[in-house]
C-alpha cells in the first residue's frame, strides 16, 4: 500500500513576517517555493520545523 501524498499545510493566511517566516503556516519563503519539489522524508522535516517555529512565536503557548 502507499503512502498518503503530505499536504501543503498553508492556511491561506500568507504573509511573511520580518523574519521571512509565513504568519498562517510557519514555513519560510524558500520552504514555501520548494515544497513542490520535496519528497515525504524532506516535507516531513518541513512540517516538524514549523511545528518547532509555531511554539516559539506562540504567546499562548
Amino acid at each position: 500500500m502507499s503512502e498518503k501524498p503530505i499536504a501543503s499545510p498553508c492556511t491561506s493566511i500568507c504573509m511573511l513576517n520580518e523574519d521571512d517566516i509565513c504568519v498562517g503556516c510557519h514555513r519560510t519563503s524558500r520552504e514555501i517555493r520548494e515544497w513542490s519539489y520535496l519528497d515525504r522524508d524532506q516535507r516531513l522535516d518541513v512540517l516538524v520545523r514549523c511545528g518547532e517555529r509555531s511554539q516559539k512565536n506562540n504567546p499562548f503557548y
